[in-house]
């Protein structure tokens, strides 16, 4: 039956996979996913080992969506994390410093390989790539054009890409600054061309001034003024206004369904460009309605059905 609620991925949180407490800790704080890292937060010593914590924190029961960050293809510890966390209870692979369409597909290859091996859904597994260096955007568009090799039913696990700032901006010698004016361009590229790709709105990066909550707040509003579904997350005080921030208002919930009801009406007279609040209103804006509508129903289903909208976040 198909999920009449589009995804919920407001906020991915990392948690290093070799901190048994604070896995547990970051697997039940409202997150919409959790991402346990192997990668750069994990010590070279304790890679390998980490990979048992990473599979039993996942096996347990949770409300989040589950991801494991592995190491990256070129590095002699990534074969080892995938046939390691490809097991049950994984909702998908984060893979780091992708910088081409062959990363992907020598990814998918594996991890399909393991899912028929393991009895899994093939397929089933997402799997999201972090475009974080100069090479991964020289060649973005072929990386999102790409597709399986393998034949498996359903659609290309790769439903969305990430934003690594911190990589990029080291890999190219540029200053991340609070105000991010330096990463605009980079941002539209990925929104223009994860839609022409026909994937979902990509995941923002993550936001590194941990005291300053007030730039944090600019940021993720920019994020979503931009067209980025979520952020990615470091800090744990960071997961609840995140959350509010990409989680429609009462206001823009009350404006949305105003439009649908007016349109609907309209429409059935034969009408296909109104006026709703003084604003033009024809079919591309009706569409953006139904999605902030399509959204808060999906964060409610989620959330149980008990929560109401936010209060106007001043975008």
């Amino acid at each position: 039956m198909t999920n009449p609620f589009p995804p919920v991925l407001r906020t991915f949180l990392f948690a290093p996979g070799n901190h048994p407490r604070r896995v547990e800790k970051a697997l039940g704080l409202g997150a919409d996913a959790v991402i346990l890292d192997l990668e750069d937060a994990v010590a070279v010593a304790e890679k390998i080992a980490t990979r048992k914590t990473v599979v039993e924190a996942l096996s347990r029961p949770r409300r989040c969506k589950g991801y494991v960050r592995v190491n990256a293809l070129g590095t002699q510890w990534c074969l080892g994390d995938l046939m390691e966390v490809v097991r049950p209870g994984i909702d998908g692979i984060v893979l780091p410093k992708v910088e081409s369409a062959a990363d992907l597909r020598t990814a998918d290859w594996l991890i399909t390989n393991l899912e028929r091996e393991r009895g899994l859904p093939v397929g089933g597994i997402d799997l999201m790539p972090i475009i974080e260096t100069a090479a991964g955007f020289s060649r973005l568009d072929r990386i999102l054009g790409a597709r399986s090799l393998q034949d498996y039913p359903g659609p290309w696990r790769v439903k969305r890409i990430s934003f690594g700032a911190g990589d990029f901006t080291n890999d190219v010698g540029m200053t991340w600054t609070p105000g991010e004016e330096e990463l605009a361009e980079l941002r539209v590229r990925m929104i223009v061309a994860s839609r022409a790709s026909g994937l979902e709105q990509p995941i923002d990066t993550v936001w590194i001034h941990l005291r300053d909550t007030d730039a944090l707040k600019k940021s993720v509003l920019r994020s979503l003024r931009m067209g980025f579904q979520g952020r990615l997350c470091i800090h744990p005080d960071q997961v609840s206004l995140v959350n509010q921030i990409f989680t429609p208002s009462k206001e823009e919930a009350e404006r949305a369904q105003r439009v649908v009801d007016a349109f609907t009406e309209a429409e059935s007279a034969g009408l296909a460009a109104i006026q709703v609040d003084g604003v033009f209103v024809d079919y591309p804006i009706v569409y953006r309605a139904r999605r902030t509508l399509a959204t808060l129903a999906a964060i409610r289903n989620r959330e149980g059905g008990s929560m109401e909208p936010n209060e106007p976040e001043g975008r």
